[in-house]
């Protein structure tokens, strides 16, 4: 459950789709919501409280405003110093920044670990939205 690949997984579901936001829920292999990101790029967690902001053109901020990583159209995943974390591919598949396959991110929502294990959900989600909720603000769920 507590694997960190949740991050970039859900990243890809829709192929690396523009940033339009809409409100989108995460939730953990029990259903329990973890949190969410609000239509205008509001990151929150469960009790509503803010982690940080998304921005339309890919920029990751924590709550006091500061850059801590991009989602860049291509798919890759960077955080603020520019060094790459992973990558989200077309196909759903979602990798480190060794190219080693972490899960995958399916159209329906269900995120698995490499070994196709149901670690999550997501919600009404946009992959690169899903990439930055789990790389920047729920780490502990990608497995490294």
């Amino acid at each position: 459950m507590k694997k960190i690949l949740v991050i970039l997984i859900i990243s890809v579901i829709t192929a690396l789709t523009v940033f339009a936001f809409s409100d989108e829920v995460f939730e953990d292999s029990s259903r329990r919501t973890l949190g969410y990101i609000k239509s205008n790029g509001t990151v929150e967690d469960s009790s509503g409280k803010t982690l940080g902001y998304l921005k339309e053109n890919g920029v990751v901020e924590d709550s006091l405003r500061r850059t801590i990583g991009y989602i860049k159209e291509n798919g890759t995943v960077e955080d603020g110093s520019r060094r790459t974390l992973g990558y989200i591919k077309e196909s759903g598949t979602v990798e480190n920044s060794s190219r080693s396959t972490l899960g995958y991110v399916n159209t329906n929502g269900t995120i698995e670990d490499s070994s196709r294990r149901t670690l999550g959900y997501a919600k009404d989600i946009n992959p690169k939205h899903a990439a930055a909720f789990f790389f920047f603000f729920f780490k502990e769920y990608i497995k490294k």
